[in-house]
């Protein structure tokens, strides 16, 4: 099994800046992809970015292209989003996914793909 917690939402104004993490625990050598998804209310679940765990390929949502990055560190089993130039568009719940199995894009998988999940945190872009 593998535990996710997500840390670092909060609310900010548009134009601002949050980085979230993502702290892995378990068995994490079987986690080859690691992403993050929100959720808005009343939309659907969207994948945001995600990273292949070995070879650090990124894919990243349209939406959020140029504006966020995904990283992740090895030695702490933490991944990262940076997210820059916040829109209120960007609200929602983040959540932390991991897959036993490779991403490969272009886009982020389906939540359907993820097998671990973390219990989400509230990011909450002011106008």
């Amino acid at each position: 099994q593998v535990q996710l917690v997500e840390s670092g939402g909060g609310s900010v104004e548009a134009g601002g800046s949050l980085r979230l993490s993502c702290a892995a625990s378990g068995y994490t050598y079987s986690i080859y992809c690691m992403g993050w998804f929100r959720q808005a209310p009343g939309k659907e679940r969207e994948g945001v970015a995600a990273i292949y765990t070995v070879g650090d390929r990124t894919y990243y949502a349209d939406s959020v292209k140029g504006r966020f990055t995904i990283s992740q560190d090895n030695a702490k089993n933490t991944l990262y989003l940076e997210m820059n130039s916040l829109k209120p568009e960007d609200t929602g719940m983040y959540y932390c996914a991991a897959a036993r199995t490779a991403c490969s894009g272009p886009y982020p998988p389906r939540g359907q793909y993820m097998n671990y999940w973390g219990k989400g945190t509230l990011v909450t872009i002011s106008s």
